[in-house]
């Protein structure tokens, strides 16, 4: 009885050991300043792990073909200085990171509409963009971050020049010799063509839940079921675990009826509805075995001056939703 006592012990440490660590992360954003350890440490007080870096490039419009990066106009959190300045922070506090290079298409239009008027247009983006990429592909190899993100929500960039994509792909890898992945819009994942080469399936999961002004956790959970299955077929499909590369909610009313929009300044406050919705995307995704993690969106440096009970934007700081996430965090 002893011999089998000890066994079923050890097989119960060993099963233990071998799961893995869920990605708790925030979308760290980038700002004017360097982060200090203070600032580091509002994300430690959270138990997150993870944190993903976000240096900025810019286009004129969708149909420029220059990406201008890494500019003294910048702020020095959007720039290669600045980058790595926030990773050795994080990695001196034990925080693992995704460095995850964006495109800001001037006056905000959506970067997944980006799409050039001629090949000519196509080859200078193509290098452009390339340059970009594999800059900070070199920054993530030298600071040895955990995962490196190819790109964020490029449809029709993927659509329009998927074997340029697949070389890419092959250059970052002879470059980066960490996890790849690449944020594809929630509804964009389905028809990105080079799961295959990457580590993760990376989504943006602003999925439309609800039309409902404040939906319960249950309501949320119950909307969930449209999309859940889904992803967990397309993660076996790949045999590749899905990661959120980006996942949150704003604290207003709707929240979960189009979570991507971000131009509804005038909508009422709703810290409620937020706090449902992150509880629900947790309950729903975190205690599966082909599902990552994610990195809650947004997340500033400067946390004092941030969030707060009459804010309606997507940082869940100084907010009833930070707790939740604390909470959730320490236990996952």
């Amino acid at each position: 009885m002893k011999k089998l006592g000890l066994l079923l012990l050890l097989c119960q440490l060993s099963c233990t050991s071998q799961a893995p660590e869920k990605i708790n992360g925030v979308s760290f954003v980038a700002a004017p300043e360097k982060v200090t350890q203070k600032q580091v440490n509002y994300v430690l007080n959270i138990n997150a792990n993870h944190a993903a870096v976000m240096p900025f490039g810019f286009v004129k419009n969708v149909n420029s073909p220059e990406v201008i990066y890494n500019t003294e106009r910048q702020w020095f959190g959007e720039t290669f200085e600045g980058a790595k300045q926030y990773i050795q922070m994080l990695h001196k506090n034990k925080i693992q990171v995704m460095l995850k290079p964006q495109i800001w298409v001037w006056r905000g239009e959506f970067t997944g509409t980006i799409k050039m008027n001629s090949e000519k247009d196509w080859k200078k983006l193509e290098d452009s963009y390339e340059n970009f990429i594999l800059s900070y592909a070199k920054l993530a190899e030298e600071t040895k971050v955990n995962i490196f993100c190819i790109g964020t929500e490029l449809e029709l960039f993927v659509k329009n020049r998927p074997n340029y994509w697949q070389n890419l792909i092959k250059k970052i890898r002879y470059i980066y010799k960490g996890k790849l992945t690449y944020a594809a819009n929630w509804d964009e994942y389905t028809r990105t063509p080079f799961w295959k080469q990457l580590d993760y399936i990376g989504v943006d999961a602003y999925f439309p839940l609800s039309d409902t002004e404040t939906p319960t956790v249950v309501e949320l959970e119950d909307a969930w079921m449209k999309w859940k299955p889904k992803l967990k077929q397309f993660s076996q499909t790949y045999d590749k675990p899905v990661l959120f590369t980006e996942f949150g909610y704003r604290s207003m009313n709707y929240t979960a009826k189009k979570p991507w929009l971000v131009d509804r300044n005038d909508e009422k406050v709703n810290l409620q509805a937020q706090s449902n919705a992150t509880q629900a995307i947790f309950n729903s995704f975190w205690k599966e075995e082909w599902f990552k993690g994610g990195y809650i969106w947004k997340w500033f440096i400067n946390h004092d001056k941030r969030g707060g009970i009459n804010d309606n934007r997507f940082t869940p700081q100084n907010k009833p939703t930070e707790q939740i996430i604390k909470d959730f965090y320490s236990l996952n």
